[in-house]
């Protein structure tokens, strides 16, 4: 018999997520990218679109103001977003991504493929899994929330 934690969806959601997460990191890090943090991919998704003002970004990553401009000052910084005045008022500034971030975005998405394939190559046919995940993934919206890029970074 195997033991609980080989049955608790959580706990191997969880480290199969850590697992994939380091790898990524360690990709992006090898195609220079060495600063990505896990936080600066859900700024990424809100910015592919177009400009957001920090405190719009707040809210849809469900942090505090303090926290998105701690998070975008930090992005500055290492250049993956710039701050420009949005609209009419001066004072409000929106984040856009810089061309470095757009390239940070495009090697998360290679570092991401290349790291489900040395996955899914592990199993002797990944279709039956990959079904599996989906249906669960639709059952509890969260595949729905991903999509709508309605995911928010863990605390």
């Amino acid at each position: 018999m195997r033991d609980v934690p080989s049955r608790d969806l959580t706990l191997l959601f969880t480290a199969l997520a850590a697992a994939c997460d380091e790898r990524v990191r360690a990709r992006m890090a090898e195609a220079g990218f060495p600063e990505v943090r896990s936080v600066h991919g859900y700024v990424f998704q809100h910015l592919l679109t177009g400009p957001v003002r920090v405190t719009d970004l707040a809210g849809l990553l469900g942090m505090t103001p303090q926290g998105a401009s701690k998070v975008a000052a930090e992005m500055e910084r290492i250049g993956y977003v710039t701050r420009r005045v949005s609209g009419e008022d001066q004072r409000v500034r929106a984040l856009e991504l810089t061309d470095r971030g757009r390239e940070a975005v495009e090697a998360g998405r290679a570092a991401r493929a290349a790291v489900t394939g040395e996955l899914l190559a592990a199993l002797p046919d990944p279709e039956p899994f990959l079904d599996a995940l989906t249906t669960l993934s639709e059952q509890t919206g969260a595949l729905r929330d991903l999509m709508a890029r309605r995911l928010r970074p863990t605390r």
